[in-house]
């Protein structure tokens, strides 16, 4: 039976339901057997698992027979929050269709609009379906109300939009078949090939890639010209990396070899037994060129290259574990294109790395990766953002606040334009946040059922706690989604934090001229309850502009050293105290001011 070929993708706002929709698919197709069927089967990550929440977008193949041929389809579910958009916006390069999935409960969110915009932007067609309608009857208005909004979204009539139930089933079969048919087969390259051997060359974008002990890097393509098989040399157009493949196949979601070719069109994995993964990268174009031919063939239409805001530095708790922190970055990276990582040093933390990411959950999901799959515990900074400094007419970017000149004219920070969906009533709510996350060209509008505000924010306040503190006013009946802006001229203050009279590096932060006094108390009277009692007094005091603007002291443990001394002349207990004060005075000459890693964690919170 003759085969054909679809690509799609499920895109939706996070908690939608795309990964439970997505079960339902392997089981109409019988891609995984019942007895192995679990619930979030593509969530294959223990991270994704504990949080519930898709953090890499998965590939898998299907098969479905309908109206008598037979259909390869290969679904690519993508993540829902923002901070992980880069992932689906490789998706959407490596297929022709999309399902825009909506909670009925939730309708229209901030990521469902970034998503449709994307998807459109990327020529996909694009089909629309409410999920979770076993919730309501089928003429509750919530319901019609939802069904109407999507379609007025997507310009399309309201029957056109599919009422499905990722948990029990109900209308994924239909919503199934209509992607079959709308979904248009693969398209031709995005690039055509100019040369007289047209057509005759094999090429492949790289949408993803991971390392495998046994086969080296494994790069996830799409095949757009030609075939790959298990003999062929590869050469990699962005590195110039000759490789020969070591296997060819496709994600069941698991990988599974293939005997023969993957063709133009399908998509699948190439083992390319390479073993720097600094030679393949996301969006190279893979080639294979048949013998005799000295011709390399243009790339692929590629990916912009992600441009990491938030800066964190990470090291290891034990020194001794820098190999392996670095090497679990490197392996991060392949896997994860979105992150930058340069070498970094601290006084008091040793060697580490600067990692640059896409927001605030991207960070802390790698600090969980670094942890969970590589067995490396890490001590980090607070997150920061790229400043620009002019000093004396001369330019210059700097992350960590300890970077500021001494001397400097201005500082500049960048902005985003920031859009927050939530029901009406909690308008009033949200007021105080203007204020505090220094929002400015505030706009607010109705969007059917939802209101919408729209505003501009430095970088720095929303990577704090502000999706915390939007969810707690709103009782979580909101969203956002935010896209970088201009930077702007500002006027913060550098604090320092000193324990001991010693600098503590990675404490340092940028606060607002108007707010750093009141933020150095809170941080310092914070200190003062996490950082663990020592044999002498600590003094903690927070530093700006020269001049102290907090003080705590967190007074010495105290063992009674005369406790065993009954009666007798006093001058025997006035001995051993000034021994005591001598040992505690030598021991805190050469003591450190030591934050662990528990304390950190906890100063992170705004």
């Amino acid at each position: 039976m003759p085969f054909q070929i679809r690509n799609f993708v499920i895109i939706a706002h996070v908690d939608h339901g795309k990964s439970t929709f997505a079960d339902r698919l392997l089981e109409i197709t019988a891609t995984i057997p019942g007895r192995k069927m679990r619930e979030q089967y593509l969530d294959q990550m223990e991270l994704e698992r504990e949080r519930g929440i898709t953090i890499k977008m998965a590939p898998v193949r299907m098969s479905y027979v309908m109206d008598g041929v037979e259909y390869l389809l290969h679904l690519i579910d993508t993540p829902g929050h923002s901070d992980f958009s880069y992932e689906v916006s490789r998706a959407l390069v490596a297929v022709e269709g999309a399902v825009l999935l909506v909670d009925a409960t939730q309708g229209i969110q901030a990521q469902t609009l970034a998503n449709f915009r994307s998807a459109k932007k990327a020529g996909l067609e694009i089909v629309g379906a409410i999920n979770k309608v076993d919730l309501f009857e089928e003429d509750d208005p919530r319901l019609l109300k939802s069904r109407e909004g999507l379609a007025k979204l997507l310009e399309c009539q309201e029957y056109e939009i599919f009422l499905v139930s990722g948990k029990t089933g109900k209308g994924v079969k239909e919503l199934l078949e209509a992607i079959i048919r709308k979904t248009p087969p693969p398209q031709p390259p995005p690039i055509a090939i100019n040369t007289k051997d047209s057509g005759k060359h094999s090429r492949g974008l790289i949408f993803d890639s991971f390392y495998d002990d046994h086969k080296g890097v494994v790069a996830s393509v799409r095949v757009f010209d030609g075939s790959f098989d298990g003999r062929s040399t590869v050469y990699l157009l962005g590195t110039g990396t000759e490789a020969h493949i070591k296997e060819v196949g496709y994600f069941a979601p698991e990988l599974k070899k293939l005997s023969t070719p993957l063709e133009a069109g399908m998509i699948g994995y190439i083992a390319t037994g390479i073993r720097n993964p600094e030679a393949v990268r996301i969006g190279d174009t893979i080639a294979v060129m048949p013998q005799g031919r000295s011709e390399i063939p243009p790339p692929l239409h590629g990916y912009q290259e992600p441009n990491p805001v938030v800066f964190v530095s990470f090291y290891p708790e034990e020194s001794d574990d820098f190999e392996s922190l670095e090497k679990g970055l490197q392996k991060l990276k392949l896997n994860d294109s979105a992150l930058s990582i340069t070498p970094d040093q601290n006084e008091l933390l040793g060697r580490g790395f600067k990692v640059g990411f896409l927001g605030r959950l991207h960070f802390e999901i790698t600090a969980d990766r670094l942890r969970q799959e590589f067995g490396v515990a890490t001590v980090n900074t607070f997150p920061s953002v790229l400043y620009r400094i002019r000093t004396k007419g001369a330019w210059a970017e700097i992350v960590k606040p300890e970077d500021l000149p001494e001397s400097y004219e201005e500082i500049w920070e960048p902005m985003v334009r920031i859009s927050i969906f939530l029901p009406p009533p909690d308008l009033a709510n949200i007021f105080h946040l203007y204020q505090r996350f220094r929002m400015v060209d505030i706009e607010t509008r109705t969007a059917g059922d939802r209101a919408e505000v729209t505003a501009r924010m430095p970088l720095a306040e929303l990577i704090s706690d502000f999706d915390d503190q939007l969810k707690s006013i709103t009782a979580g009946f909101s969203s956002f989604s935010y896209e970088l802006g201009e930077y702007e001229k500002t006027d913060i203050v550098r604090m320092d934090v000193l324990v001991s009279g010693n600098l503590v590096p990675g404490l340092s932060r940028f606060f607002p001229k108007g707010t750093y006094e009141k933020e150095g108390r809170k941080m310092i009277e914070r200190l003062k309850k996490v950082l663990p009692r020592q044999q002498f007094a600590q003094p903690i005091q927070a530093i700006a502009q020269n001049k102290v603007i907090a003080r705590e002291d967190i007074p010495a443990l105290r063992k009674d050293v005369t406790g065993y001394l009954y009666g007798g002349d006093r001058t025997r207990k006035m001995k051993l105290w000034k021994k005591q004060q001598r040992g505690k005075k030598r021991l805190k000459e050469r003591s450190e001011a030591k934050i662990t890693p528990e304390v950190f964690r906890e100063l992170l919170k705004k």
